[in-house]
């Protein structure tokens, strides 16, 4: 973009908006300034999308400039394939997030979207952060407004549900934060790419990728550290929830793939089998609890952790086809999981309840309202022709070329979320209406934030090739680098025995299941 410091104004745009919100006029004002912001910063991210080179590797649009020298710290930003989507995701969601909350939002109007725009730039910061102090403090700076959020507009249970949330977290990122001392002593800096050209001892990898590993499944959430989730979002309002259902989620799985496998290869791959084992329960598991909920909101964020298991299994699977699958879910969950929590918000508003009992035979009156509820629930249980299936089925081809059983036992995850997304879209849709109500069907404010969410579901379900190609060549690249540092460790590390380490029996799994 010739020169132009497009990811600074990505995440600058927004602060500068939310230091402007205190000065406006409450109500509406508040409403439509934010809304004005959230629209530029979607307006910025065209020429954003269409610069980028899909066959480049490397990180593009990079800016690095002098932080603290002394320390050995930079203000260092770019994006590769593998964050590109997720930004373009935040930056998509912000004013459609200013609209689900338009009516349902009616106090604390100044914080409430003080704390969205505050949000939106400190997720663009982690995905878009080349230095690790920086990225610790975006990744820091984001659950001080999700925090609010839940605390301040969330339901009954709000607080018990916002201070599990916080304290979960700062778990995690107080053992991530252990991992990048670590990193920055043995390595001799902050930077990411530098650390990424280095090989690591295995010991060294084996206890770095604990602390990482476990701060990110928290985050993801993974079993058994999932029970933070449900509550945050059943308690949260509506935009909460899909911020941290399409953003916040994902930064976990953005951790792994952009931290544990290129910092840590060889203990990634030694770990591998545990976490493929507890991505699988996970998906089994979230699809039974999912399939057991009443609640539709409960639901959905149970649905959550077996999606999210899809991901972290194609992640460690170490294959081409297995990490496209893993991105692509990223991104597929976001647009979906976004869209069934904003219907959920939109009925709320009309029935005042989220029990499914409560509605009942929305198809007679809403028909345009369960088209929606339709096409996000048969993306959610991956219909073939919507984006879900193209991730779903890319990372369940990876898990069978890795290993036939471990494919064979993720098919179940399938077959549930079928099971719990066919129950819940055949109630609400045919299900007999347990009062004399009927509502009023979606309106020109709700098509309009939902409208955008149903186009990604079937451009992407039948186009894919572009998302693709996107993530192509920084995946490549990233699995080359992990076989030629295994390499390294293999030929260096003296005692393998002593950790049941193989790295030749490993490197050869991983070259025959490409």
């Amino acid at each position: 973009m010739n020169g132009f410091p497009i990811l600074s104004t990505l995440i600058f745009l927004p602060l500068i908006g939310a230091a402007i919100l205190p000065f406006l006029p409450r109500g509406n004002a508040v409403r439509v300034f934010t809304l004005v912001v959230g629209v530029v910063e979607t307006i910025l991210a065209i020429p954003f999308a269409s610069d980028f080179h899909l066959d480049m590797a490397g990180f593009q649009y990079t800016e690095l400039l002098p932080w603290a020298p002394q320390w050995g710290l930079n203000y260092a930003l770019g994006v590769d394939g593998i964050s590109f989507l997720m930004i373009l995701l935040t930056v998509v969601l912000l004013p459609l997030c200013v609209l689900c909350s338009w009516s349902y939002i009616s106090s604390r109007l100044k914080e409430f979207h003080f704390c969205l725009l505050l949000m939106t730039s400190a997720c663009i910061g982690v995905f878009a952060s080349l230095d690790f102090v920086l990225f610790y403090l975006f990744w820091e700076a984001m659950l001080v407004p999700m925090y609010l959020l839940i605390a301040v507009w969330g339901g009954p249970d709000r607080r018990y549900a916002s201070l599990k949330f916080f304290l979960y977290t700062l778990a995690g990122s107080t053992l991530l934060l252990v991992a990048i001392v670590a990193y920055a002593i043995h390595g001799g800096s902050f930077y990411i790419p530098d650390l990424m050209n280095k090989t690591y001892p295995f010991n060294f990898q084996f206890w770095t990728f604990l602390a990482m590993a476990l701060a990110f499944a928290i985050k993801v959430p993974m079993f058994p550290f999932h029970t933070w989730l449900p509550a945050a979002h059943v308690e949260a309002p509506t935009a909460g929830s899909v911020l941290l259902a399409s953003v916040l989620l994902k930064m976990g799985t953005y951790g792994f793939l952009r931290f544990c496998l290129p910092l840590a290869p060889a203990a990634s791959q030694y770990f591998a089998p545990f976490m493929i084992a507890i991505s699988i329960i996970s998906i089994i598991y979230g699809g039974f609890l999912a399939l057991g909920q009443k609640d539709m909101k409960k639901l959905i964020a149970y649905s959550s952790v077996g999606h999210m298991g899809f991901v972290t299994l194609g992640i460690f699977m170490f294959n081409l086809r297995g990490v496209e699958g893993a991105l692509m879910q990223m991104l597929n969950h976001g647009i979906t999981t976004g869209g069934l929590f904003m219907l959920v918000g939109a009925i709320y508003e009309r029935s005042h309840s989220r029990q499914i009992k409560d509605n009942l035979g929305l198809g007679k009156y809403l028909p345009a309202y369960m088209f929606f509820f339709g096409l996000f629930s048969l993306s959610s249980l991956a219909f073939p022709g919507t984006n879900s299936f193209v991730g779903e089925a890319l990372v369940l081809i990876g898990a069978f070329k890795r290993n036939l059983w471990v494919g064979a036992l993720a098919i179940p995850g399938a077959l549930l979320a079928a099971a719990y997304m066919l129950r819940l879209l055949q109630k609400l849709a045919w299900g007999q209406p347990s009062t004399g109500k009927s509502f009023v069907d979606l309106n020109a404010r709700e098509w309009i934030y939902l409208a955008p969410l149903a186009i990604f579901v079937i451009y992407i379900g039948l186009a894919p090739t572009r998302a693709l190609r996107t993530m192509d060549a920084s995946i490549t690249h990233m699995l080359d680098s992990m076989r030629a540092k295994t390499e390294v460790v293999q030929s260096t590390t003296k005692t393998p025995q002593q950790l049941s380490f193989n790295a030749a029996k490993i490197v050869q799994e991983v070259r025959d299941a490409d």
